[in-house]
């Protein structure tokens, strides 16, 4: 069954920080680039960072930038997204996701096939 699985999302205060997690199985992990995607309240998603194959390159959307880091451990089908600096404006619920594309990097939400399940996170003032 090809399915992703986050893990880590909870309530935390402005300036904390918080890890999540993401399993997948099903496909072959090292052959697509991975994401987390965040949608807040009644906005479109939003692609905030991504990693390729390998974990070698990442990127951030310049609204986490210095904040959050991606990365990837292709010997547990997992990638992370460590959250630290937290502000209210990233309450949103975070989903990971499996990209299109075999190579590169994409901030792009088309560039992306399939999403977990999606994990709340909630950052109070």
């Amino acid at each position: 069954q090809v399915q992703l699985v986050e893990s880590g999302g909870g309530s935390v205060q402005a300036g904390g920080s918080l890890r999540l997690s993401c399993v997948g199985s099903g496909w072959n992990y090292d052959s697509r680039i991975m994401g987390w995607v965040r949608q807040k309240p009644n906005k479109e998603r939003e692609v905030v960072a991504t990693v390729s194959l390998y974990g070698g390159v990442t990127h951030v959307s310049d609204s986490v930038k210095g904040r959050f880091t991606i990365s990837r451990d292709n010997t547990r089908n997992t990638i992370y997204l460590e959250m630290s600096k937290l502000k209210p404006e990233d309450t949103a619920i975070y989903y990971c996701a499996r990209g299109r594309l075999a190579s590169g990097i994409s901030l792009q939400e088309e560039d992306y096939d399939l999403w977990g399940q999606g994990t709340q996170v909630s950052v109070s003032s």
